[in-house]
């Protein structure tokens, strides 16, 4: 199980409260200050990420993501574990 750019796009876009196509369409090097998404619309996707994915992100971590790509391999590095621990092998 991964997660894509544009489920991510979703879920920044949701916690800014803001309007999707007002986002560049290839996100993933922009730095977060460019998009206007500060540390509060960080921790909220981190809220929800935990809350809907099971990925937990500490908020030391959170403040040293820079970019969307960034965010998305740590999110996609923690959701492998958790998707084999949830359907070990045998099952």
């Amino acid at each position: 199980m991964t997660m894509s750019i544009d489920q991510l796009r979703g879920i920044l876009v949701e916690c800014a409260g803001g309007d999707a196509d007002a986002l560049p369409r290839d996100l993933v090097d922009v730095p977060f200050e460019e998009l206007g998404y500060d540390s509060l619309v960080l921790i909220e996707t981190s809220a929800t990420l935990k809350r809907e994915y099971g990925v937990l992100i500490p908020d030391e971590q959170l403040t040293e993501l820079r970019t969307p790509a960034e965010l998305l391999a740590l999110v996609n590095d923690r959701l492998v574990p958790v998707a084999l621990a949830s359907h070990p092998a045998g099952d």
